[in-house]
């Protein structure tokens, strides 16, 4: 990628004198023509891509008190939702998700994800136990009628909810118990030194109720990620005594639960480019590692304008942290994630934390909260505000990856509040895409990364490229989900910056795109409007090509022809998706020059026919190999050699 920028400086641009083509229209460049269909724009959301004037989203505020049972391995939990209907539009129900009703034996989610999957977890005991719902309106406490249908619950108001600005109560108490392996998203971890516990998707939250759709209450069955509203979170965990507790948000109460010497550590730590130790391998588990007494300690955290709020705790964890422009960055793992010299493992998590924000803070868009960090347990890897939780067993380069990955998604979807449930890509491709970025930063430019072309080719090529990146999840077969959502979409926004917008151009557009919808609710048409606006290009043929189809790549140089006037370099799209085409051109006297031919060359047909001066005797389509171009075999022609294919 890096030969890439420097044959990119010297590029210039070839209107050619002639590109003549008897040939019919084919399909695919039909669809070139046609504009994408996105919704009309209005005040909401404008045909720039901006939030309107009217843009309106509700919000969810929290106050959850919750106590861990080790003995049995549940959660008892009471809370309070503050609602508030920004909407102009008066609601008579609510919709909450209950995600823990995933692990009920028999449910929707159990049926679709059977044994071997990654989203499996039922068990027996598995799912919510509500104790009691009550709605809170004008002062008065009452009893609604709900109904829960599996990861569902729908609350009926007495009276509706009146639009802009009015608000209610709603008061859960609930329990549940902790699958030891839950979906692959939180669960138990049973190490040498005790439990792990990782607790998501573990309190009653409200669906979001949007402009586009009014009420999305999908149910959760696993593969399909999260959709939620944002609010501020006010969250008490009680624990025994000798637990070790982090969460999205910042600890209020460090006076109540931590140690001084471990207070001292902290501080030091959250201006400390190294790594200070909290508590050691050495230490995990001792008496003088928490405050004096037995009592179960409470301890109180605040997280302002998320999405979401997740934990883990521990007597097994050992601690440390870094800090980055007063952000503390930490890492919490047992001695099961510690490495070895040959394989260097959690030791060196904080430092690989400390990367990925100050990284992506500098690159797009900066770090919003207090604290970010990074839990191993059982989970393989899966991302909350302010904390994630990725695998024990990671080592080395894969350790950095998941938690690169992991904490990149604090971008996408968590301060871009973007449709999961819906639109992975817009999240999971993101991510994929700024992280492709962040391992060349962290590793140099010869790093092995995931969004390789070659890769994206064969994977083009594959029978089970037969779903667009547009699917949603929950319908797009499991195979199919790493290339559809994460490599296609990150290796299309690749190319755009690489190749048809450039560095500047793609990122000052990238960088508009979260700034304008951060903590906000953004739509495919939002993105691409915003794209085409700030770059001031039309990137429809694109969007249309890369996203809703599984068109291939596949550039040609057909022939190359020498006469009087010049060269005349005969170039075919034999695929379905259009492209810029880069040419590497050698002329008889040894020397070579790097011509890009703009796409709207595809715009009236499959053939195109570059005149060029001078005699021609090397002919190269896209040298660099940037473009996953599923059959390279045709790429290139040398007098006297012929056509590759």
């Amino acid at each position: 990628m890096r030969a890439l920028l420097t044959m990119l400086a010297g590029i210039v641009i070839a209107v050619p004198a002639a590109a003549q083509s008897a040939a019919p229209v084919p399909a695919s460049n039909q669809a070139f023509f046609q504009s994408l269909d996105l919704p009309a724009a209005n005040d909401l959301r404008t045909g720039a891509g901006e939030p309107g004037p009217a843009y309106w989203q509700n919000r969810a505020d929290y106050h959850i008190r919750a106590t861990l049972d080790t003995v049995r391995h549940g959660v008892t939990g009471s809370e309070t939702i503050h609602y508030i209907n920004n909407s102009p539009d008066s609601l008579d129900y609510l919709w909450l998700q209950l995600d823990q009703n995933l692990f009920r034996p028999g449910s929707r989610g159990s049926l679709v994800n059977g044994g071997g999957t990654r989203w499996r977890g039922s068990f027996s005991g598995g799912g919510d136990a509500l104790s009691k719902v009550q709605v809170v309106m004008g002062g008065k406490a009452i009893t609604p009628e709900t109904i829960v249908d599996g990861t569902r619950l729908r609350i009926d108001l007495p009276q509706p909810l009146a639009p802009n600005g009015a608000s209610l109560d709603v008061n859960i108490d609930w329990s549940f118990l902790v699958p030891e392996y839950g979906a692959d998203r939180m669960g138990r971890f049973h190490g040498q030194d005790g439990w792990v516990y990782e607790i998501a998707q573990w309190y009653p939250r409200m669906y979001v109720y949007d402009d586009v759709r009014g009420w999305n209450p999908m149910p959760y069955l696993g593969q399909g990620e999260f959709y939620l509203e944002y609010g501020d979170f006010d969250v008490s965990l009680t624990v025994p005594h000798d637990l070790i507790v982090v969460a999205t948000g910042a600890l209020q109460n460090p006076d109540d639960v931590l140690t001084a010497g471990e207070r001292r550590s902290l501080e030091k730590a959250r201006t400390s480019d190294k790594t200070v130790t909290i508590i050691g391998k050495d230490d995990v588990g001792k008496a003088d590692t928490r405050p004096g007494g037995n009592a179960p300690l409470t301890w109180h955290f605040q997280a302002k304008h998320v999405r979401d709020v997740t934990w883990a705790a521990s007597r097994a964890f050992i601690w440390d942290a870094a800090g980055w422009q007063g952000i503390l960055l930490q890492s919490v793992y047992p001695r099961e994630g510690l490495g070895t010299k040959d394989s260097p493992g959690w030791e060196n998590s904080t430092q690989y934390v400390r990367h990925t924000i100050s990284y992506y803070s500098t690159q797009w868009f900066h770090y919003p909260y207090p604290v970010a960090t990074n839990v191993a347990g059982v989970v393989g890897g899966m991302e909350y505000p302010m904390i994630v939780f990725c695998s024990v067993r990671s080592r080395g380069r894969g350790l950095f990856g998941v938690t690169d990955h992991e904490l990149g998604h604090s971008w996408f979807p968590m301060i871009v509040g973007s449709d999961e449930r819906r639109y992975p890509w817009m999240d999971e491709g993101f991510n994929t895409f700024i992280n492709h970025y962040s391992n060349l930063d962290f590793y140099g430019a010869g790093a092995r990364v995931r969004t390789q072309p070659g890769a994206i080719a064969r994977q083009e090529l594959s029978p089970a490229n037969d779903q667009p990146s547009m699917t949603y999840p929950d319908v797009l077969a499991r195979e199919r989900l790493g290339f559809a959502e994460y490599s296609k979409p990150a290796y299309g926004l690749i190319m755009l910056r690489e190749v048809v917008l450039g560095h500047k151009l793609f990122d000052s557009a990238f960088r508009a795109y979260i700034r304008r919808w951060a903590f906000k609710h953004p739509k495919p048409a939002d993105f691409f409007r915003t794209m085409n606006d700030v770059s001031g290009t039309d990137l429809d043929w694109f969007w249309h090509e890369w996203f809703y189809t599984t068109d291939v790549l596949d550039q040609a140089v057909d022939s190359v022809t020498y006469d009087s006037t010049g060269s005349h370099i005969a170039l075919s799209n034999r695929g379905g998706l259009v492209m810029p085409v880069v040419l590497e051109i050698t002329d008889a006297d040894g020397s070579s020059n790097t011509v890009q031919v703009p796409v709207q060359v595809w715009g009236a047909s499959d053939r195109y026919t570059l005149d060029v001066a001078g005699h021609v005797t090397a002919v190269t389509v896209d040298p660099d190999s940037v473009y996953p171009d599923v059959d390279r075999s045709n790429n290139s022609w040398s007098e006297g050699g012929g056509s590759g294919g």
